[in-house]
């Protein structure tokens, strides 16, 4: 009798182990992908920042050059394009990634050209509004590379992770799916020709 009891009680430790040890690496997964998240939303922040600020950008140098209406509205349109995209972040996968970042390189193109309207006017590009929004818009081109930057390394500690075992078990238990990453542009592995 004392045999058997000592064996249940082994085995009675032995489960109470696997649990808390389960219970603690899911609870380290749901972390880490609250983690991916909220990297997430600090990426859309920044957009959101850059989208903010395109409005003044417009308006200034519409004053300057109001026939330059076409630039203008593809300018708006992409921003509206751009700010009318979300992401479910537990749904950040490849595609939804590429769809948010093409909506994106439209916009920044259309910000490009505006800038090549700028440069038509010299008394806009002294302009101390100008000056201060088109600051405001490099650093929040900054602020984006870096939050991007961030996003990728928190989404591939949470990959690495829920890759590993044992936690590869738990994470498909549980249906915990890899985060996808900002990837380049295709075509930005080759460097822009330059003529003169």
């Amino acid at each position: 009798m004392k045999k058997s009891v000592i064996v249940i009680l082994v085995v009675v430790f032995l489960v109470i182990i696997v649990i808390a040890s389960i219970t603690k690496s899911y609870n380290k997964i749901v972390t880490m992908e609250e983690s991916v998240s909220s990297q997430w939303a600090q990426v859309e922040n920044v957009y959101q920042r850059r989208a903010d600020l395109i409005p003044n950008l417009v308006n200034t140098v519409k004053g300057y050059a109001e026939h330059e209406r076409e630039t203008f509205e593809a300018v708006i349109n992409a921003r509206a394009k751009a700010t009318s995209m979300t992401i479910d972040p537990t749904k950040l996968d490849a595609n939804s990634i590429q769809q948010f970042q093409n909506a994106q390189t439209e916009l920044s193109s259309a910000l490009g050209r505006l800038m090549v309207v700028v440069e038509q006017y010299p008394e806009l590009k002294a302009n101390q509004n100008f000056l201060e929004l088109q600051s405001q818009l490099e650093g929040t081109e900054n602020r984006i590379t870096v939050e991007r930057m961030k996003f990728n390394e928190t989404a591939q500690s949470f990959n690495t992770y829920i890759r590993r075992f044992p936690q590869n078990i738990i994470a498909g238990i549980f249906n915990f799916d890899k985060k996808a990453y900002f990837e380049a542009q295709k075509g930005a592995e080759k460097a822009p020709e330059v003529q003169f």
